[in-house]
């Protein structure tokens, strides 16, 4: 598999990254291991994780479970040049005690177990869940308020968690330090601090990104063509709305509705409209729409990896057959011509 620089860093990584949110929960740890030799024996180089997980639900009882899952695998396995990413839990999560914020300490003591958990001496990607000053995404980009910010203390919370990056790369603990489910004023406030500063730049943003969410295309992308960041498409599949199997409003078994029947706001009053429409083009021009819109995304004027999760490995299988599909310059118009019609639909 042809693999590309990552912003500004040295790392080679492949065009796709796995993610592993449902490791230790819907995945169980046989499945999640034969999931991690699967995308080796594909080419795919690059995985996401995170402190916080498994999902569904998020619980502090099972934190750090599906890191110490992939922890076990790299020790059975000891490959040779995976990328890896995973992320402190930013303020306000069940899975951290009393739902702590993102400070340098925190930093610390989280770095720590996760490099345990994980069994590695240095986290190539360490990303911020989310901002503590909190932002628009995970749908609450309908009653966002950003007034009650502090712009003072943010600047300083920024300069703090950068210099305490920088401390831990010169200790070889991690190498990159990066954002999640950022905003474009965070993008470059970030980018300031560190340029006028001499710390740590941000590497990448790994934001929801798909068919069905496109918030990144304004603001964001210029933001990140700018600073030179990456973005890291979670949920491309809209959480599995875009593969069709929830059309008709149902709920299979086992599927992430079965534990999060609105997946977390995106069943909407439109969101099936959209989606047959979306269906229907993947039909007209003779493509899976899995392919489809996990393909699209890598089309796109910024420099954009999708995020590839499966709850099986059938279903990872299935996300592999489709690698580098090409999505024709007819196709792109017609879905920007439904996006046109039908955006924002939840």
């Amino acid at each position: 598999m042809h693999k590309q620089k990552l912003g500004h860093s040295d790392l080679m990584v492949s065009g796709y990254c796995l993610g592993t949110m449902t490791y230790g929960t819907q995945t169980d740890e046989a499945d999640a291991h034969r999931q991690l030799d699967m995308a080796v024996e594909a080419g795919i180089n690059f995985l996401d994780t995170a402190e916080m997980y498994p999902v569904n639900p998020v619980r502090l009882e099972t934190a750090g479970e599906t890191e110490a899952i992939i922890g076990r695998w790299i020790a059975s396995r000891k490959p040779s040049d995976m990328i890896i990413a995973t992320k402190i839990t930013g303020e306000g999560s069940s899975a951290v005690k009393d739902g702590a914020p993102i400070t340098a300490a925190r930093m610390r003591e989280a770095v720590e177990a996760s490099l345990k958990r994980l069994q590695v001496d240095c986290i190539d990607i360490y990303q911020l869940h989310w901002p503590n000053r909190g932002s628009f995404h995970f749908r609450r980009n309908w009653s966002y308020d950003p007034t009650s910010q502090n712009r003072a203390e943010t600047l300083a919370h920024m300069r703090e968690i950068l210099t305490c990056a920088q401390d831990l790369i010169a200790r070889g603990k991690l190498r990159h330090i990066a954002l999640s489910n950022e905003t474009a004023w965070g993008v470059t406030t970030w980018a300031n601090i560190a340029e006028r500063e001499g710390l740590p730049r941000m590497l990448s943003i790994q934001n929801e990104y798909s068919l069905l969410c496109r918030q990144f295309d304004l603001d964001l992308s210029e933001a990140c063509v700018n600073e030179n960041i990456p973005l890291l498409a979670f949920s491309p599949l809209a959480a599995g709305l875009l593969t069709g199997k929830y059309a008709g409003n149902v709920i299979p078994d086992n599927s992430r509705r079965s534990f999060n029947p609105d997946l977390g706001g995106r069943v909407s009053g439109r969101v099936f409209e959209a989606v047959s429409g979306y269906l229907a083009i993947a039909q007209e021009f003779g493509l899976d729409p899995v392919h489809m819109a996990v393909e699209w995304t890598r089309t796109r004027p910024v420099i954009t990896l999708p995020i590839i999760g499966a709850t099986t490995s059938e279903q990872l299988a299935h996300l592999i057959d489709g690698i580098d599909t090409p999505i024709s310059d007819e196709v792109k118009a017609a879905i920007d011509q439904l996006n046109r019609a039908m955006p924002m639909v939840y």
